[in-house]
């Protein structure tokens, strides 16, 4: 089964150690001290906090970007299509032409992997979200933007932990999912829009109103706990609405108006970009993990009219994000992945379109723990076969993890006890791209 590591625990997931932990010692030293916790509230005690906070960022390109108009082309062969390679800041690697932008900022921000092989090619994009991992008796998984969101939250933080945008109405098939862990690391999930609604009280009900409403809640539900304490469930459920008054102040963040004009040109007048840039800031802010869904890219038909126009976009809005997390000081704790649920097939159909492709595709990371400028797995001149550095979906997360400093073999533990790893026993990272 391969090396298994057991945390010393009762089993709750409470207990798993993690960077939360901090909070709780650091409340037994100072609560000893002359300072008391009010130290914690010190401005170079929370600057450092906040300094130090490790983000990500995930552009799913939903549908299914093709590797040849990206990352991995392959010009002049009867699989290449009609775009050209052109040269990128780093030595000997090409992209697609369609890419100018990314192409001179590789050899600063971001690793390419060209060898990812997956096995479902379905729209099932939740799977792919999951590591390709499925259920087991009874366990929902939770999927990879929650465990993000839970193991990069800091305790008594106020804004969201968990943000998914989606700048197409096809999302049902890409919802995160908490699965066994807190209710608080499920997803806000906006579809079309950069604010969410919910902030905001109806036009009948007051500040007063609102408050009232919670305060009862909050009573009915500790009677409700008498005896139920133990229940992890219940707990989460208490937590989550405890936050509501919060995610609702925090409503600023999500409001891009408050950027210079210049930086809203940057990003331009689209939806994707200015969900990029509300993004951008919530990581400002202290948002753990936010999803950004660009679709729609399955072009099983015209399929190069098609990435001529998404890929350009794709290669403006992901260049200034970079550049932009990296002007404010963020891009050193933020990860930036991009990948899709599947590639796109070698060979071209009869209209003109790709098919599902899963058995060598390309994604990238970029920013918080990675070699800038390297490129890892090769495909053979058509496209067709991984020829060096085979990765699979979970040996991908577990570079993700580590990229950002987590252990990828930490284990959660399930309601009923058992423990479960976030990527399976002997998963390890592809190291060739971690700093």
């Amino acid at each position: 089964m391969g090396r298994r590591r057991f945390l010393q625990s009762c089993g709750a997931a409470d207990h798993d150690l993690s960077r939360r932990a901090f909070f709780g010692s650091m409340a037994g030293v100072l609560a000893g001290s002359t300072l008391g916790l009010n130290a914690l509230a010190a401005p170079t005690v929370v600057e450092k906090l906040k300094k130090d906070q490790k983000h990500a960022i995930l552009i799913f390109l939903g549908g299914g970007a093709s590797q040849f108009e990206t990352w991995d082309p392959k010009p002049g062969t009867d699989t290449g299509g009609p775009f050209q390679s052109i040269k990128t800041s780093v030595p000997g690697v090409h992209i697609s032409e369609l890419m100018p932008e990314m192409a001179k900022r590789l050899s600063k921000h971001t690793a390419i992997i060209r060898s990812l092989s997956t096995v479902d090619i379905g729209h099932s994009g939740v799977k792919l979200l999951g590591g390709e991992r499925t259920d087991v008796a009874g366990i929902k998984m939770p999927t990879l933007g929650s465990i993000l969101s839970k193991e990069l939250s800091q305790t008594d933080s106020t804004v969201p932990d968990h943000v998914a945008y989606f700048n197409t109405k096809n999302g049902a098939n890409f919802l995160d999912s908490a699965g066994f862990l807190a209710s608080r690391y499920e997803p806000t999930n906006l579809f079309s829009r950069v604010r969410p609604q919910a902030n905001v009280l109806p036009p009948a009900m007051t500040d007063t109103d609102h408050l009232e409403r919670a305060s009862l809640r909050d009573q009915l539900s500790q009677e409700f706990l008498i005896g139920r304490q133990r229940d992890s469930i219940l707990q989460s459920h208490g937590t989550a609405y405890g936050r509501v008054r919060d995610l609702m102040a925090s409503d600023s963040i999500f409001d891009i108006s408050k950027e210079p004009q210049k930086v809203l040109d940057r990003y331009g007048n689209t939806l994707f970009g200015q969900q990029a840039l509300a993004a951008c800031r919530m990581v400002e802010a202290g948002v753990p993990f936010v999803k950004l869904l660009r679709g729609w890219w399955d072009t099983h038909t015209d399929n190069f009219d098609v990435h001529a126009q998404l890929v350009p976009h794709l290669d403006r809005v992901m260049s200034v994000l970079l550049d932009d997390l990296d002007e404010r000081g963020l891009l050193k704790n933020t990860l930036v992945v991009t990948f899709s649920e599947m590639g796109r097939t070698p060979t071209i159909n009869s209209a003109r379109g790709r098919d599902h492709w899963g058995k060598c595709w390309s994604v990238t990371l970029s920013g918080c723990g990675i070699k800038p400028g390297a490129v890892y797995g090769k495909t053979n001149a058509r496209g067709t076969e991984v020829t060096e550095g085979k990765v699979t979906a979970v040996e991908f997360f577990a570079t993700i993890f580590a990229a950002l400093g987590i252990d990828h073999q930490k284990e959660y533990h399930a309601p009923d006890g058992r423990p479960v790893p976030i990527t399976p026993y002997g998963t390890e990272p592809i190291k060739d791209i971690l700093v």
